[in-house]
């Protein structure tokens, strides 16, 4: 081996959510290891742009450099539209970029893992994990939460009049579900967030778990591209790495190496990891094949079953009172001075607010799901009618517009937000490029393949807007950005500018209407970020903590 080339205990391809959560818990439990990081974004510590929670759609912004957009190809079901994933290219990957909204998945999602052949990734293996991994200031005392965990949890420094307006809503007009302070249970409640009550700063991994410890053995390597792992005698002894373009212009694609003694770990996030391994030689032969590269491990699962929350945002109108981030993510610059004042003060304000404030983990009940549609009904019998911990779609309101503000008038909106919580739809990625790790990979979202989704999204467009129009703030429909409705037609009202009497009679949408909704949801149906959410992706990292940790011989993880 050539004295040149750096060598390192444990080498990380990717500096994600996982990653930061495993290389901090390991380099805490034993300063003697030499760890590497290889990330292809920049630099998170102390930007306020991950900090200051209200700031985080400016990473959407077409200039960007911690978000990478990857371009599915156009597909049929969404009438030939080419979805664009935004995810984390940066220290923490999700973490640092994401909607700062705390869910966790159900108990018996971790029970199907095991139930699939993995020993030791049951709810009972993995929700303590998760309490470790938190600070929940809300609700003492219960058990389902953790207390002296690295990441606070809370409401965030301001809970806006929109997400009050859509709680006295539901209490009213849907009065069976009830309310909770822990909306990780089916009932409709105040939404957590990973937000530090006392500080109003993002709670992101690489702030709990690695900036603020000044780990002396961790080497964190931005701006770069992990090429391949490579591989001796069948045993992966270390990567290649290239300059990210997108980061580095002038970048010429020349390779770097680094070797690793006892570990590498790919951790390059769920459109990332499949790429990585398919140019080392691990996938599927006929990927493999069709692009040059032996294979190393017959490993066919690669890059298949790609799956997402598809997500819809109807815009609404808001009354001149209403408190949103509007003018924030608009950049208006008195807005930004006067929050961020508060913020820097007594960590509160709307800088300190992620918008998202109220919702629901909705399952519906039988008479809704007469009305939902056959193909769900099917699906419910499937995969929901025996485990009733698993919600359908979780919905919500937002304090803001969530869409191209460039576009829009600069007023107050308010969205409804709705996704599927368990599509039946998939797709895959695969690589592009057998050498190249900048060029974009062959996506597929899948998004509508099956019809039972696009049943429920539909009906989601019509239950949400009943919740809008009798919202105190509402002020009438963002109408470019809602179904097309004829001009003859009952459910278009138009003239609807002022919020609806709670009692008032559900919009009749006609055949024609309900053909304007679907035509609706192939336009706008979109990623809602979630390739791999973040209490997820935190507690396998944790989990990677323990196997590692219990495989290399290091205590006290």
């Amino acid at each position: 081996m050539s004295s040149s080339i750096p060598e390192y205990d444990i080498i990380f391809a990717g500096g994600g959510t996982a990653s930061c959560v495993t290389a901090g818990r390991l380099a805490d439990a034993d300063p003697s290891l030499r760890i590497l990081i290889v990330e292809a974004g920049p630099h998170t510590q102390e930007n306020l742009a991950h900090t200051q929670p209200a700031r985080y759609l400016s990473h959407l912004a077409p200039t960007t450099k911690t978000m990478r957009f990857v371009i599915a190809n156009p597909e049929p079901e969404l009438d030939g539209r080419q979805t664009i994933v935004p995810c984390g290219q940066c220290v923490g990957g999700g973490s640092s970029v994401n909607f700062m909204m705390y869910a966790r998945a159900s108990a018996s999602d971790y029970d199907d893992w095991e139930a699939f052949g993995n020993p030791g990734w049951g709810s009972k293996d993995i929700i303590p994990l998760l309490k470790k991994t938190e600070s929940y200031e809300l609700a003492p005392g219960n058990d389902a939460h953790g207390y002296s965990g690295p990441l606070k949890v809370s409401y965030g420094g301001a809970f806006t009049n929109i997400g009050k307006d859509y709680l006295e809503v539901a209490a009213v007009y849907d009065p069976k579900r009830g309310v909770t302070d822990d909306p990780n249970g089916l009932y409709e409640g105040s939404i957590n967030k990973w937000i530090d009550p006392k500080t109003g700063k993002r709670q992101d991994v690489p702030h709990q778990y690695l900036y603020n410890k000044d780990h002396q053995n961790v080497t964190i390597q931005t701006g770069s591209l992990v090429k391949r792992v490579i591989i001796e005698d069948k045993t992966v002894v270390g990567v290649e790495y290239v300059q990210n373009p997108s980061l580095y212009p002038d970048a010429n694609g020349e390779v770097t190496i680094a070797r690793a003694k006892r570990l590498v770990v790919v951790s390059s996030g769920s459109l990332g990891t499949p790429c990585v391994l398919e140019r080392s030689g691990i996938g599927a032969k006929s990927i493999l094949e069709k692009h040059g590269i032996e294979q190393i491990v017959d490993l066919p699962g690669v890059g298949e079953n790609y799956h997402d929350h598809q997500v819809v945002f109807p815009p609404y109108l808001a009354s001149e009172e209403s408190e949103t981030i509007d003018a924030i993510v608009r950049n208006e610059g008195s807005e930004i001075d006067k929050w961020t004042s508060q913020w820097l003060n007594d960590g509160t304000g709307l800088m300190s607010s992620n918008a998202l404030d109220a919702g629901i983990k909705f399952r519906p009940s039988e008479e809704e799901l007469k009305v939902i549609g056959p193909a769900f009904e099917k699906r419910w019998k499937e995969h929901f009618a025996n485990a009733p911990d698993k919600p359908v779609m979780w919905m919500g309101s937002i304090s803001m517009m969530v869409g191209d503000i460039s576009i829009a008038p600069a007023r107050k909106y308010f969205s409804m937000c709705y996704f599927l919580d368990y599509p039946s739809s998939t797709g895959f990625v695969h690589i592009n490029s057998a050498t190249d790790p900048s060029v974009p990979p062959e996506f597929e979202t899948g998004f509508l393949k099956q019809s039972a989704d696009l049943e429920v999204l539909k009906w989601a467009y019509k239950r949400t807007r009943e919740y809008a129009r009798r919202m105190a703030c509402f002020r009438g429909l963002y109408v470019p950005n809602h179904p097309q409705f004829a001009e003859n037609s009952l459910a278009a009202r138009k003239d609807e500018v002022l919020p609806a009497a709670i009692d008032a009679p559900d919009i009749v949408y006609s055949e024609e209407d309900d053909k304007a909704v679907e035509t609706y949801i192939r336009k706008v149906v979109a990623t809602s970020w979630h390739s791999n959410t973040y209490s997820t992706a935190m507690v396998i990292g944790e989990k990677a903590a323990v196997i590692i940790a219990d495989e290399l011989g290091i205590k006290n993880i």
